[in-house]
């Protein structure tokens, strides 16, 4: 399931998309049109700058714009900052996890299966898709 961060961070990029002729979207501004505390939404772009998909300008003209076109953002590497794992089950979301039961686990198939088509989903919706 994705969670409230990784949903309010799409919609920070579809902000940022949608105002990409601006030179720089303050936080405040998207906080309002999003209806999103600005306090939330800072550890939010901190995610987001960190990973590079967009660029935090500072001074009384900053804010944030996108580091590149929206059609080269896809979803998956806008929610996987935030989110870190949108694996449906627990023993595929930690890479390191050895489950004793995984060479019996009846339904692990399943799940990969499942995981698998949720990513490669996330991985073809570009961001401006959304726009």
């Amino acid at each position: 399931m994705i969670s409230t961060k990784g949903r309010y961070a799409l919609r920070v990029m579809i902000d940022l998309a949608e105002h990409k002729n601006e030179k720089c979207v303050p936080l405040k501004s998207i906080a309002k049109r999003q209806d999103i505390s600005k306090k939330y939404l800072e550890t939010i772009v901190k995610e987001l700058v960190k990973s590079k998909l967009i660029e935090g300008i500072h001074g009384r003209s900053g804010g944030y714009k996108l580091t590149k076109d929206p059609e080269e953002y896809s979803v998956i590497e806008i929610v996987m900052p935030v989110e870190k794992s949108l694996s449906s089950v627990a023993c595929l979301a930690d890479k390191n996890y050895d489950c004793p039961r995984k060479d019996i686990c009846k339904s692990l198939p399943m799940w990969e299966e499942f995981d698998e088509m949720i990513y490669d989903y996330f991985g073809k919706k570009k961001l401006s898709d959304l726009i």
